[in-house]
Order: structure tokens, then sequence, then C-alpha cells
């Protein structure tokens, strides 16, 4: 079915509207009509027109302020606008085109060069829509596909941190509330969204190296030995030169959690032992929400500890292991916190 184009003629005399609408014929148009810029304005905000034809000369708003109106909505500023007017001084030309008109047609008109000025005219805005449907659906494809590689990455990402929890026989869901615990942390650090997720996709990571920790170190029962605990504190480098060489924000992202997650706010963490705020964010965060989940499960060497002896733990390493304004900010907002924990619960708790 051929699409019948709309047009509205916008003209304070009746007569030229007249004549315009006869030359367009209305087996061919669907013909609206305006005698003045206000009632124009309320046809183009109640109806899809594809064309205005539109005089300069008006009482109260003149053509001009139509049409620049017309063009500053982001809701109708593709309508083609073909000025219909007597002026024809080079100074109300280039004010029409400035107010954002297409063409420009003088009185008296040749009948046949109107029809094919707006023929043609049409026939630009039928390509330009059919144009921007296929961009507007290849934008959706676009969004779609980076929404499934951003999902991917997040599997490969939670597989790779859950690859070092396996080896040392730590829970399931842990790196999940870690993630999870970490976004709460950025969001409540002021954070937006976007570096929040960044850092809730990258944290699961931050024991990558422990893939390359020895079982009989990683899954000792009982206190390390000094030279034991030496070599499990490699895990750090292990993960940062694993993941260092991407490009990607959220490997780097995971690079540095990895490399400074054992890192503590007094400067006696490693490996590096940085303090205080020479410390990155990402890996104070990721600190806090890793002891915090550790300390309430059980592991190969220990038991969950209560909540009590958590908290009491905690807020003695405010200043020392961790972020003080962080500890505060895990006090201040312990139920969501425990919202988490209770949603990752691992089975048999």
């Amino acid at each position: 079915m051929i699409k019948r184009f709309s047009i509205l003629i916008v003209d304070d005399a009746p007569k030229n509207i007249q004549v315009l609408a006869n030359i367009l014929g209305d087996e061919s148009y669907d013909i609206s009509y305006a005698t003045n810029g206000k009632e124009a304005l309320g046809h183009i905000e109640e109806n899809d027109f594809d064309m205005v034809l539109l005089d300069v000369m008006m009482p109260g708003m003149d053509g001009y302020e139509v049409c620049r109106i017309i063009k500053k909505n982001h809701l109708y500023n593709d309508i083609p606008v073909i000025f219909i007017t007597a002026k024809t001084d080079q100074e109300s030309l280039m004010e029409a085109f400035d107010a954002g008109a297409q063409d420009y047609i003088t009185k008296p008109f040749n009948s046949s060069e109107l029809m094919v000025r707006v023929e043609t005219h049409l026939k630009l805005k039928a390509f330009e829509d059919s144009q921007q449907v296929v961009i507007d659906n290849a934008l959706a494809e676009l969004k779609m596909l980076n929404k499934e590689i951003i999902e991917t990455q997040k599997e490969v990402i939670f597989t790779m941190g859950s690859i070092g929890e396996t080896r040392s026989k730590e829970t399931g869901l842990h790196v999940k509330r870690v993630a999870e615990y970490s976004r709460l942390f950025c969001l409540l650090c002021g954070l937006d969204n976007y570096e929040a997720d960044l850092v809730a996709m990258a944290s699961p990571m931050h024991d990558i190296g422990k893939v390359g920790i020895p079982d009989s170190i990683l899954n000792k029962k009982g206190r390390l030995t000094v030279d034991e605990f030496e070599v499990m504190k490699t895990h750090a480098k292990i993960g940062y030169e694993m993941l260092k060489h991407s490009e990607r924000p959220i490997m780097r992202t995971a690079a540095t959690i990895a490399l400074e997650h054992h890192e503590k706010w007094d400067g006696s963490g490693y490996p590096k032992g940085l303090p205080g705020k020479k410390i990155n964010l990402y890996g104070r965060i990721t600190a806090l929400a890793d002891v915090f989940d550790a300390l309430g499960s059980d592991r190969c060497y220990k038991k969950a500890w209560d909540d009590k002896k958590i908290f009491e733990l905690l807020k003695e390493q405010s200043g020392k292991h961790f972020d003080p304004e962080l500890v505060s900010m895990f006090f201040d907002n312990l139920e969501k916190f425990f919202e988490i924990r209770t949603r990752y619960q691992d089975k048999g708790d």
C-alpha cells in the first residue's frame, strides 16, 4: 500500500490555502490547514505531518518564528518546511533558511515547479525516515550484542574468580557476595553506577593468583609457617601479572584489585606496603568486603565467626587494616550488607 503523505498548509489568507490545496489535489495528499502560527503549532503537536507549506507574513506570529519553534522541538524538527511567500528580497530568503527551512518558493509560483519541489522534499523525507528505521534497528541490535558481551564477560570473570576459591575450598558464593558488597561500597562512596558495576564485575578475580599457590599451602589446616606465608603472599602479584596486559577497563580494574586488596591502611600490608589513600580505593573496598565475608564463612583453617566477633575485629582494625571511612560506612549501612549476605547465602547455612 502506497503511503499518503500528510501536508499542513499555513496561510492567513483562506484563498491562498485553497489555491495550494487545489494544486496538490486531495487524491494524492492528506491536506490540513491553519490560518495563523499558533493554530499551526497546535496541529503539529497533535498530528504526524510529512511537510509544512508556510507563509511568512501572518499576524501575531510570523512564519519565521513558527519555523524556528518547529525546528527546536526534537519531536518534529525533521518535518521539511517550505516557505511560500511574496517576499522576494535576499534578506528574507536568508532569514528563512536561518530559521531552518528546506526550501523557499516566491509568489506568483509555477504550479509544476511547486509540485516538483514538494515531491522532491517528500521523497527525501521518506528516504531519511527509512534510513532512520535502519539505524534505530542497527543500534538496538548493537545494544543487545553489547549487553550479551558484558554478560559473557561477567560469567567468565565469575568463573575465573571461582577457580581460585574452589582451589582453596572456599564457599561457592563468596565471590558473588564480595562483588555485591563492593558495588554497595562504591555507591556509598559516591561513585557512579558505571564505576560501581565495573568494580563489582572485577572484584571476583581478587584472588585469581591463588591458582599459582601449591595446594599444600593453600589448603593447609592450621597456621602457615613464615616461609609458607611468604609463598601465599605472592598470589597478589601473580594475579596482577595475569591480568595487567589487557586494555579492557574490567581487566585493568581487576588487576589493580588483585594487586592491592591485601594492602593495609597503616602500611603493614603486602605486596608493596602502601599506606592510607595511596592504596587504590578499589583495593581498599575489596579488602574490607573480602575480610567481612571470609570471617563469616567456614574455611579449611577455621570455623565461621559470629557477627559480634566480626564487628569487634572490624572496629579494632579501623585505621589499621581498613580505611576508617569505609568501616564507618559499613556500620552505618549494616542492613544493606545483611540483605546481600542473605540473598547470596551458601546452601546449608
